[in-house]
């Protein structure tokens, strides 16, 4: 684990800051029988006697009592005023043209570059109208999205976190082109900065003059700062030399002293009050965007309640590392009608008076008051499990103005009160303006309300995905046992599989635990015991070596379709060009295709998982090849990979070498659910990452282990330490 940093700067590696899982455990929330709980979480203040005044909480609860707003709101203006002197504060960023577009980037969209909806990876192609297509029809579209790359498969290999933006399908330019797409459909891109990554292969700068080269070289908007609650102080500066109006987005909770600095941030599991309170750095500073983000709910319902009484925004994120965590039919068209009416009047969440809590005429319903020259506007949240109809509001209304349920697109009666339909834990809108804002664009504006409006869905059903396993291609019999194979006799036995749980180990889309980011420090590895019947089959006595893989290419000329490092380890992917002092070292920079292929050749097939677990540990189900306990002698755990068959001592009860260390093995347990595409690594390489429990596990594994390696293409799949072995039925 890298060291703690106490305050933000450089640390001696180049990186921002580092990362320290304590601090980023307690910030995220404590544990509680398994549960995520927000910290800190406010009592509900019934008795008006009891509130107390808390701004130094990041989501400043609100007191439940009427009777007290007021007073709330006076604190909140003194408090402000008081903060603003005391930090000398100064909004020079924000008054930056080149940055006004952060106080309307309401949705931003958490996008997996691994998601089948974003990469076809059957046609080999981006999808980015597609994915763009699928939010606004989902969501309502997005402002911004964050192109996520490296971790959970990052630590497979000695790639960095740059290499993995470097790898994806075009490389740096096809990257470039999707950020450019974005930006042409009115879509800002932010790119993923990973302090903890420090031990992987490390590049010549430090990480902040990279990532301005990144920025540079994608055109990109913004940095999300993971794991992170601020960035270094100089980054400001190196960044706005290299291209203007780039903005950092903290994953943390921002400190009040670098707002300044800091134009959006996230508002991760933040416990909000029975009476919905005030975001602290959106109050402080209106024209600072936070985004509200539970990533393991089903009910986003709290999350828009408080976008919606802040004008503030919401991150969407459905596919989580690999996990389905899809939001439901409720919560979508919920963000359906808050969206457009955030962009209609994109200066009132800033610019306008905001009156947090003016009174309603409806118990457990609460309104924000919006003000802009003639234009008044309400957001309203039903905090109750009932529907609400009738009478909501009682204001002073102007003599010529208009009222309109901005919701369901409608014009109301301007009589007081003024009434609205608002479904359980729903959200309303109310407006009152003058003549003169009743023009083409905002009649076009409550055509579309209320076409949104007709395809309200109540249902709160958890909408999951199946996970479905590819089948397996089988091969024609053996009649006698192959040459350099091993028969492994059928065998019904009950085969515990184990992972790290660390948010995406388990096979299933929709995780088992209640929550995965707690389970992946609580539980080392989660077992999953099944039963299963194998019939007989072979399996090769060592890995596929490089020699052998030669030997394919010259009877077939294979060439992959996609050749972005296949067998970068050699001179060039030709015969003649085989590393001669590795032609025993297991063949690796090969993808899953590559090595099917080399099977189809062979007249073999890939083994599943359940083959291959049961070859290494045999009918005792040992946890090691060789027995029940790691030791010396038995295995690569080396620098590098070594000439097949090195460690006789280590084969399993059937004799079998290379089954732990040395190289991952690719298996014939190909998963997914038409989002995530995954397949099962089994066996560990002599490669670990070190400094942080966020890298895939590395070095030697135990037989039971299963790696889930999410795929995506060819140039990101082929790694340094993956080869595979081949079966036959």
């Amino acid at each position: 684990m890298a060291p703690r940093t106490e305050s933000p700067g450089y640390a001696q590696d180049g990186s921002l800051i580092q990362f320290s899982r304590r601090a980023f455990l307690q910030k995220a929330g404590s544990v509680a029988g398994g549960l995520m709980l927000p910290t800190g979480a406010p009592r509900a203040d019934g008795d008006a006697g009891t509130f107390q005044f808390q701004p130094e909480r990041d989501l400043i609860p609100a007191p439940s009592e009427p009777s007290l707003w007021p007073a709330f709101r006076r604190e909140l203006e003194s408090w402000r005023d008081r903060r603003r002197r005391e930090l000398d504060y100064s909004d020079a960023l924000y008054r930056r043209p080149e940055f006004a577009w952060v106080t309307s980037n309401f949705a931003c969209g958490f996008l997996m570059m691994y998601d089948e909806l974003f990469y076809d990876q059957r046609g080999g192609r981006y999808t980015v109208s597609r994915f763009l297509e699928h939010g606004q029809r989902e969501f309502g579209g997005y402002d911004s999205v964050v192109l996520w790359h490296a971790y959970p498969r990052i630590g497979l290999d000695d790639r960095n976190q740059f290499d993995f933006y470097r790898d994806m399908p075009g490389g740096l330019p096809g990257v470039r082109g999707v950020v450019h797409e974005f930006q042409a459909a009115g879509v800002r891109a932010f790119i993923n900065y990973n302090p903890w990554d420090t031990g992987t292969r490390r590049e010549p700068q430090p990480d902040v003059e990279m990532l301005c080269e990144l920025v540079r070289e994608l055109d990109v908007d913004g940095i999300f700062l993971d794991t992170l609650s601020q960035g270094a102080t100089r980054f400001r500066a190196l960044l706005d030399q290299t291209r203007p109006g780039v903005a950092l987005e903290s994953e943390l909770a921002l400190q009040l002293d670098r707002v300044h600095d800091h134009h959006c941030s996230w508002a991760q599991w933040f416990a909000d009050s029975p009476a919905p309170g005030v975001l602290r750095n959106k109050w402080f500073e209106r024209r600072h965007l936070q985004h509200q983000i539970k990533r393991w709910d089903h009910d986003h319902s709290g999350e828009l309640h408080t976008a919606w009484m802040n004008g503030s925004g919401i991150m969407i994120w459905e596919n989580v590392f690999g996990s389905w965590i899809g939001w439901n039919a409720r919560d979508r068209s919920l963000l359906r009608s808050i969206l457009p009416i955030q962009r209609q009047f994109p200066q009132l969440w800033h610019e306008g008076r905001w009156t947090p809590l003016v009174p309603t005429l409806q118990p457990e319903v609460y309104a924000s008051l919006w003000e802009q020259d003639d234009l008044r506007l309400w957001t309203l949240v039903n905090r109750s499990d009932r529907m609400i109809h009738g009478a909501v509001l009682d204001p002073r209304l102007e003599p010529n103005d208009r009222c309109f349920d901005l919701v369901a697109g409608k014009e109301i009666q301007t009589g007081t009160p003024l009434a609205a339909e608002l479904a359980a834990r729903g959200i309303g809108s109310l407006v009152a303006v003058g003549p003169d804002r009743v023009d083409d664009r905002f009649r076009e504006f409550l055509d579309h309300q209320r076409a949104v409006a007709t395809r309200f869905d109540p249902n709160t059903a958890f909408p999951g995905r199946s996970t479905r396993l590819c089948p397996v291609t089988r091969t024609r019999p053996a009649i006698a046992d192959p040459p350099d194979m091993i028969r492994i006799p059928g065998a019904t036995l009950e085969l515990v599989s184990e992972m790290r749980v660390r948010e995406c180990g388990f096979y299933e889309s929709n995780p088992p635990v209640p929550n995965p980011l707690v389970s992946s420090y609580e539980i080392r590895h989660l077992p999953l015991p099944r039963r299963v019947t194998l019939p007989s089959f072979a399996l090769d006595l060592t890995p596929v070596t490089n020699a052998e893989f030669a030997r394919f290419l010259n009877a077939t000329q294979y060439r992959p379709r996609h050749p972005e490092n296949f067998l970068r380890h050699w001179a060039s992917p030709h015969p003649a060009d085989l590393p001669r002092h590795q032609a025993d070292h297991p063949v690796v920079y090969v993808d899953l295709e590559d090595a099917r292929a080399y099977a189809r050749w062979s007249g073999k097939r890939l083994p599943t998982e359940e083959e291959w677990q049961y070859a290494a540990a045999g009918p005792d189900a040992l946890r090691y090849p060789w027995g029940n306990e790691m030791l010396p002698d038995r295995c690569n755990d080396g620098d590098s990979t070594a000439p097949v068959g090195t460690y006789p001592a280590g084969r399993s009860p059937f004799g079998i070498f290379d089954l732990c260390g040395n190289v991952w093995e690719w298996t014939e347990s190909e998963r997914t659910d038409d989002r995530t595409r995954f397949c099962i690594l089994k066996g560990g390489s002599y490669y670990s990452a070190r400094g942080s429990n966020w890298y895939l596990d590395g070095g030697p594994q135990p037989n039971p282990f299963a790696t889930k390696c999410l795929l995506l293409w060819p140039g990101l799949d082929r790694c340094a330490t993956v080869g595979f072995r081949c079966a036959r039925d």
